[in-house]
């Protein structure tokens, strides 16, 4: 495979859009067309129904991708920028991949990829398309949606026959070949509109943006533009860099919401466009469009570039987009109506998108085109909603901005939840697997949790209010729904899909929905098991990976017994974690709900040592003991354990007061101080030897500590304590270590902290001690192996991890349970946790903040049902969902849409690139060449070429052949229903 594009002869377009809206409704793969009402904003002496639509970018270079755009409301098209280098000259310039739109955006694609003839006839394709299309399928008016030129970056090369060819022929289409073609091919297919299509007026575009690359001068620019408007005789906007505002308050913006890694210097600054050069400019060729009849307008904003730091694309530089554009787009949009008193007229990217849209909308300004928005999961889709949301609002002309409303927009942008970057770092939402070429779809919540909760099954039940049923499928996997429901690190909320959207669905919280609202109906459905002869578990240790390694064996009928040192059951959360995170009646519910099956628990002294209990008839030992034991802090001072001091605290045997540091990064150290802080100390300072962003803690327990006031040394490293202060080395960060946080170095510089006691919340373990003293080996930190080194003797949780996560412990809980009842769990997931596929492609694009916990099932993208995120990112359309008979989704990818963007790659859940992983439709026998995929080329008659591992073989179809037959069958539904993906 290769970065070669082939346009789509208009015939073959046409039959596509045709044969696909007739069999499943879609257009492009847009699932809900927007029907205009009739509401119109005038624009360049023509009409747009609503004020968006594609910025010229990945989303306006074919034409699939306008169609696509137009059906979900689009009509306003700002087509992909045309230079006079084009074609192989401008693709070899381009690294790939080429697009990064996972969180902000990046690009590297600036123009468009095809030649400027071929790019034109795309835009034209595009013009005849729309027009038919609004009418036949009712859409909207054939007249209410607009073309607007982009070209660039020279006046020398737009006056280059290449390029000015290309205006002319979007001025007036109708001396063009591919303009009577589309004509013809639509009377073909339409003879009933045969007038309508002969009146299709061939007038595409009669407006123009100029796309000023870094580095223009202003002359340049300003002569561009003149050239334009006085000898084009187009209505004109001019597209404005970022830079304009200056590097310092660039780089003070960026800082303030989280962007620091961003790195750029003060050179593009220097040589782009300055202030006081644009506005007179801006002024002048305001005067002559004035005096030409023509609208004049500024394009806010263009990309903004830096440097590539982190290999984030191929290339030394990058285009910021996306999120992190949009607060730096809109100052300058603030300061541009302020310096022109509302009367220039601004056209909006740069980080347009759905929660802001309507705000931009009532500030006057519009028409607002989009890119990094619709290039994530939900995709095209994503422009319905946005019309949606705007178009109850009034339609005026426009008539000026808002300059008080747009001031007060900036200002909300810097602490925007849209646009602020978390305090920490998202993980990676990959799996480590790779993606199959059948049946893909899957939940990456699930995939993200330990025990591989059935996630989107639960939700569903939750949201149709069916909670004792949810709370029955939780606990066949979960006996700890309370506990997991309440401090759960909830590793699957940092992989759900919707973070592509807005924020992760609530599924901790609805978990504990259901725990709360199902428990009395499960409890007393609960019957103890029968009891399975010749087997006999011990567990030492009563916490939750006891707990829950109890629960598992009695349910399967095992005699099982809790050994636990202390006075009742519980553990770490029992006896540690403080109340205001988790009350002991909440999990004295988990602990009543596994003593339902009848386990023998023994608290109140230590538990009898592998040998007695062998004596005593247990054939299976379980050591679930938990990581007490501080870890080392090599200071001098007075230093105390946070495990035991917490202890200490919540039991009411230790006072707080004056000044405490906890030194740690750790959910356990947001504890501890927050603990601290509650309980009467004068000043909790948390000391981290690196910044925040690479604490180990979860962002939500990292927030609430500072919620509560706990303040936040960073960059400091412990040396001593005493006298009342804790002395601290100044730390600087190096490089990346293993786990890509960057190593601290030290500065030999110090500082002190108010201190009285330091809480020591580093590395916690297990007392090895236990361990030998029964005869188990340990490793170097000191933790057993699962499975020891005695026989019918395990361990799990924290002895074998570390300090754990309690739905960790759960998992190696259900793992011993597995050995010892010798075989896996089965259960059945009620009929009414399912979703349709329609019902889940109804979610595609739709943005949701979170609201009443009650209703996040609504918010769940039902992942396990349909994912097709490949589908919905790219922005050429080259991945296809291709509807099988089973009812069956599987998707294809289309090697000659494809130019490598890469962008299907970052939302795949698997640890893969769709692009080169999925089975692959090939058009030529060189495409099929040139590439490394599994695919399918069709040869005449019923002969294919298909390449599975290794080198292409062919097969023949209508004879009896050696494929797999789940594939033949994939490479016969093609081959006859979706012709028109290879005409």
């Amino acid at each position: 495979m290769s970065e070669k594009m082939y346009p789509i002869p208009f015939k073959s377009l046409m039959n596509w859009v045709i044969t696909e809206y007739a069999g499943c409704g879609d257009v492009f793969g847009v699932h809900k067309q927007y029907h205009a009402t009739g509401k119109s904003l005038p624009i360049f002496g023509e009409r747009i129904e609503t004020p968006f639509g594609p910025a010229a970018g990945p989303n306006s270079q074919l034409a699939q991708n306008i169609i696509a755009a137009y059906a979900a409301g689009a009509r306003f098209f700002e087509v992909k920028t045309v230079q006079k280098m084009d074609g192989a000259d401008l693709a070899a310039c381009v690294p790939r991949p080429c697009i990064l739109a996972n969180d902000e955006g990046y690009n590297q694609e600036w123009s468009t990829e095809l030649t400027v003839p071929q790019a034109m006839d795309e835009y034209i394709k595009a013009w005849c398309a729309l027009k038919v299309l609004s009418k036949v399928y009712g859409f909207g008016d054939p007249d209410g949606f607009v073309f607007n030129m982009s070209v660039g970056y020279d006046l020398e090369g737009i006056k280059g026959e290449k390029v000015n060819t290309y205006i002319d022929g979007m001025m007036d289409a109708g001396r063009t070949a591919v303009f009577g073609e589309c004509k013809e091919v639509l009377k073909e297919l339409f003879p009933q509109e045969t007038a309508f299509i002969d009146a299709i007026s061939p007038r595409v575009s009669r407006s123009v943006t100029v796309s000023t690359l870094h580095g223009c001068p202003p002359d340049e620019i300003e002569r561009i533009a003149s050239y334009l408007i006085s000898e084009k005789h187009l209505h004109t906007f001019v597209k404005c860099n970022p830079t304009i505002l200056g590097y310092q308050t660039a780089r003070r913006t960026l800082d303030s919401m989280g962007y620091d890694y961003i790195v750029f210097d003060e050179h593009h600054f220097n040589e782009d466009l300055q202030w006081a050069d644009a506005v007179p400019m801006f002024e002048r060729l305001q005067a002559l469009a004035d005096s030409c009849g023509l609208e004049f307008g500024l394009k806010l904003s263009n990309t903004f570039p830096v440097d590539t730091t982190r290999g984030e694309l191929p290339n030394n530089e990058m285009y910021m987009s996306g999120r992190s554009l949009f607060p730096l787009t809109i100052e300058m949009c603030h300061r541009i109506s302020r310096q022109f008193k509302g009367k220039m007229r601004i056209s909006f990217a740069g980080g347009a998108e759905y929660f802001n849209c309507d705000k931009l909308f009532a500030a006057g300004i519009w028409p607002i085109t989009v890119a990094t928005t619709i290039l994530k999961p939900g995709g095209y889709n994503r422009l319905h909603q946005m019309v949606e949301k705007v178009e109850p609002m009034a339609y005026r002309p426009f008539s000026g901005t808002d300059t008080q409303a747009i001031c007060q927009l900036s200002a909300a942008s810097h602490t925007d939840v849209h646009h602020v970057k978390p305090i920490k770092p998202l993980p990676s939402r990959k799996s480590d697997k790779q993606v199959p070429w059948m049946d893909c779809f899957t939940a990456p919540c699930q995939g993200g949790c330990p025990i591989h909760q059935d996630i989107p099954e639960y939700m569903e039940l939750c949201r149709k209010g069916l909670y004792a049923p949810a709370l029955k499928l939780i606990t066949e996997k979960n006996p700890l729904p309370f506990l997991t429901g309440t401090i759960c690190a909830h590793r699957c909320q940092t992989k759900c899909s919707r973070n592509f959207y807005d924020e992760s669905v609530r599924i901790r919280d609805t978990k504990l929905l259901a725990a709360e609202k199902g428990y009395n109906a499960l409890m007393a459905s609960i019957r103890p098991t029968e009891k399975v002869s010749g087997k006999k578990a011990a567990i030492i240790g009563g916490g939750p990976t006891g707990i829950a390694a109890a629960y598992f064996l009695a349910r399967a009928g095992i005699e099982t017994t809790i050994f636990e040192r202390e006075s009742c059951l519980g553990g770490v959360p029992r006896h540690v974690i403080p109340s205001f995170r988790i009350a002991n009646e909440t999990i004295e519910k988990d602990i009543a709900l596994m003593e339902k099956y009848g386990v023998d628990v023994r608290c109140g002294a230590p538990a009898p040592s592998v040998t007695e209990l062998k004596a005593m008839g247990y054939t299976h030992i379980l050591f679930a003991v938990g990581a007490w034991k501080p870890g080392k802090l090599e200071i001098a001072g007075d230093v105390a354990g946070a495990i035991q001091w917490m202890k200490g605290v919540k039991a009411g045997n230790i006072a707080v007061g004056g000044s405490i540091a906890v030194v740690g990064g750790g959910n356990t150290a947001m504890d501890a101080a927050r603990l601290a802080k509650r309980s009467g100390a004068k000043q909790v300072t948390l000391v981290y030897r690196r910044t925040r962003k690479y604490m180990p803690a979860d962002e939500h327990e990292l927030a609430l500590a500072l919620q509560d006031g706990v303040t936040f040394a960073e960059l400091a490293a412990p040396v001593k304590q005493a006298d009342g202060v804790l002395t601290c080395e100044k730390m600087v960060l190096g490089e990346a270590d293993a786990s890509g946080r960057r190593s601290p170095v030290g500065s030999g510089e110090f500082f002190d902290i108010p201190c009285d006691l330091v809480i020591s919340a580093v590395g916690e373990q297990v007392d090895s001690a236990l361990m030998a003293a029964n005869g188990i080996e340990v490793d170097k930190k000191g933790r057993p192996a699962f499975q020891t080194n005695l026989p019918g003797v395990y361990a799990a949780g924290d002895a074998t991890r570390g300090p754990a996560t309690v739905v960790e412990g759960i998992a190696d809980a259900a793992r011993f349970a597995q050995e010892v009842i010798g075989q896996a769990y089965t259960y059945d997931i009620p009929q009414q946790a399912y979703i349709t596929k329609t019902d889940a492609q109804a979610k595609k694009g739709i943005l949701n903040m979170s609201g009443c916990v009650c209703q996040e099932g609504s918010r769940c993208l039902q992942c396990s049902t349909v994912c097709e995120n490949c589908v919905d990112s790219c922005p050429n359309r080259a991945n296809v969902a291709i509807a099988m008979a089973d009812g069956s989704h599987q998707i294809l990818h289309v090697d000659k849409m494809c130019n490598e963007c890469g962008n299907c790659t970052q939302f795949c859940p698997y640890a893969s690139e769709p692009c080169h992983d999925k089975f692959t439709l090939f058009q030529t026998a060189e495409d099929m060449e040139d590439s490394h995929n599994a695919g399918v080329l069709f040869l005449e008659g019923g002969k294919v070429r298909v390449r599975l591992a290794g080198a292409p073989q062919e097969y023949n179809l209508d004879e009896a052949n050696d494929l797999p037959r789940e594939l033949e069958t994939f490479i016969l539904t093609i081959r006859d229903q979706y012709g028109y993906l290879f005409a």
